[in-house]
């Protein structure tokens, strides 16, 4: 087995590749606005790294979000087209569900990203493994009484102490923290969801309300 995870739903660029028994060689960069000149450079300095090329990965991993609409598309395209040309299989991971299992905590708590527009995407954990609620995105404040005395992980929640007043890192999701879930899932057994981003919302970008086509006579 050789995984190839990556994820662009957050501001972080991150790519990792998983033989199965460990992590060996990842790359992350926080940039948001630069996920598509960032990711491919990404891959290939992580398939140097590990002295691999990319005819040797076995699958692919990919986080599927929530996310922004943009930078989140970079990943999955990036992650189907490269199962398309190798042939192999594309597993989808909630990023939320990476975010968690990389968090050192023990007992419940809330993973929350920012979502923007003075949002986060959110959700709670049992544990590190086990996620309660399905992702959702929400204004913090309309979600206090659902969080109140819960620790939470993720950018969100350290963009909203009054929300969040005990907040942790990781900061981003990483690919390694990807791979490393997937990996432990397969081998339990446990299908992954397809590689279909979970958006939550409407992207920004929208057409103009009366909007006049103009075609040519």
């Amino acid at each position: 087995m050789l995984l190839l995870a990556l994820d662009t739903a957050t501001p972080a660029v991150t790519v990792a590749l998983h033989d199965g028994e460990a992590v060996i060689a990842s790359s992350s960069q926080v940039d948001a606005r630069r996920h598509g000149e960032l990711l491919l450079p990404a891959v290939d300095h992580v398939l140097a790294g590990a002295g691999l090329t990319l005819d040797a990965v076995t699958g692919i991993v990919v986080g599927i979000g929530p996310g922004p609409y943009t930078g989140l598309r970079v990943g999955l395209m990036t992650a189907d087209t490269f199962g398309l040309a190798l042939g192999v299989p594309v597993h989808g991971v909630c990023t939320l569900d990476g975010l968690a299992y990389a968090a050192d905590l023990g007992g419940p708590f809330v993973v929350a990203t920012d979502a923007r527009r003075k949002e986060v995407y959110w959700a709670r954990y049992a544990d590190s493994r086990t996620r309660l609620t399905d992702p959702a995105v929400d204004r913090p404040a309309d979600i206090a009484d659902q969080v109140a005395g819960l620790p939470a992980v993720g950018a969100g929640a350290l963009l909203y102490p009054d929300t969040f007043p005990s907040a942790h890192e990781p900061e981003h999701v990483s690919a390694a923290a990807l791979a490393s879930l997937a990996v432990e899932r397969l081998a339990a057994g446990v299908e992954l969801p397809a590689p279909r981003p979970l958006y939550l919302r409407r992207p920004d970008a929208q057409v103009p309300k009366n909007y006049k086509v103009v075609t040519p006579k």
